[in-house]
């Protein structure tokens, strides 16, 4: 009999190709989709649906116990909130009460992992370092914020056979942030915030729906890991492979931080009177011009052979290819 794993987040970007990664390994996956979340992208992969009330503690433990799965990943999470108390209710709240229902639940799980991000250890402010698995939390963003409250009430919770992973910057097919960047060089136009050189690190989503799959099976339990291709990349490297990919000549523009804070207070209130929040924020500035996002992954590797497929030239490759048989570009 196959294994069970319930993905939660299953419409989003990463859900996506954690789907496929269990398909491709064998599992019965059972995908947590809002009733009113698009879903069509999904329609050919071989799923099994439910619609999670994950503000219950008891109607998830009822679910759990029905379903008897065998790994949960927990995907579900919100990148942009007007608040910080919005990021803290569904991805530190939301997450302790699905994990509190699986550590109560008569059906035992063997494996419960948490998407985490690095923005909940947060950015070094020096470079030629790289954060660890184990580095102090200094998150500078509400969505840092959140993810690390997450981290702090899951490992308070008993008998929950737990491991986090915290990747870097994800890209990939169906990705739409790092797109947005992509689609600007496409035009001719390389953007930069301010003029401060940066560290930064990149994971493609392949490889990293992969490696969370393959823990699924393992013995690790109360571990966390960092994630990215292992790299550290200057601000101008993923720009320069884009253009290379396109085969475009670009203008390149630094803009004044300030500039850019102002413009993306303007847009939050632009975007606000439509109860919607726009990619570029305030909030999401402090992330953007952090100095170093370089993170150590030998952890990860020595645990689980962790050996990432794609480089960051590589990963775009594939990427702006996908866009582009997709009609993206």
């Amino acid at each position: 009999m196959k294994k069970r794993v319930l993905i939660t987040g299953a419409t989003g970007f990463v859900g996506y190709h954690l789907i496929k990664s269990a398909l491709a390994n064998d599992l019965e996956v059972y995908a947590n989709v809002r009733q009113s979340a698009t879903a069509t992208h999904l329609k050919d992969f071989p799923i099994n649906y439910v619609d999670l009330d994950l503000s219950s503690i008891y109607l998830l433990k009822e679910n759990i116990e029905e379903k008897r799965y065998d790994y949960i990943v927990h995907a579900a999470a919100v990148t942009k909130a007007k608040k910080r108390d919005d990021y803290n209710q569904v991805n530190a709240i939301y997450t302790r009460n699905l994990a509190l229902a699986a550590s109560k639940s008569i059906h035992r799980i063997k494996k419960f992992v948490f998407i985490s991000s690095l923005a909940a250890l947060g950015p070094l402010n020096q470079k030629n370092e790289k954060l660890t698995d184990m580095g102090a939390s200094n998150p500078v963003t509400n969505y840092g914020i959140s993810k690390a409250l997450a981290e702090t009430y899951l490992a308070q919770i008993p008998n929950l056979p737990l491991i986090t992973f915290r990747p870097t910057a994800v890209y990939g097919p169906r990705e739409k942030d790092i797109f947005i960047l992509i689609k600007t060089i496409k035009a001719g136009l390389e953007l930069y915030i301010g003029k401060q050189e940066q560290e930064l690190s990149f994971v493609y989503a392949t490889d990293l729906a992969n490696i969370i799959i393959k823990a699924l099976a393992s013995d690790v339990v109360g571990k966390s890991y960092n994630i990215s291709d292992g790299a550290v990349y200057n601000r101008s490297a993923l720009a320069s492979h884009v253009r290379k990919a396109l085969n475009k000549k670009t203008l390149t523009v630094n803009v004044p931080v300030q500039m850019i804070k102002s413009l993306a207070w303007s847009m939050e209130r632009l975007y606000g009177m439509f109860n919607k929040i726009p990619a570029l924020n305030v909030d999401k500035i402090k992330e953007l011009t952090a100095l170093n996002w370089g993170c150590d992954i030998k952890n990860i590797q020595n645990d689980f052979g962790f050996v990432p497929q794609f480089g960051l030239e590589q990963g775009l490759n594939e990427t702006i290819n996908w866009y582009r048989k997709n009609n993206w570009l």
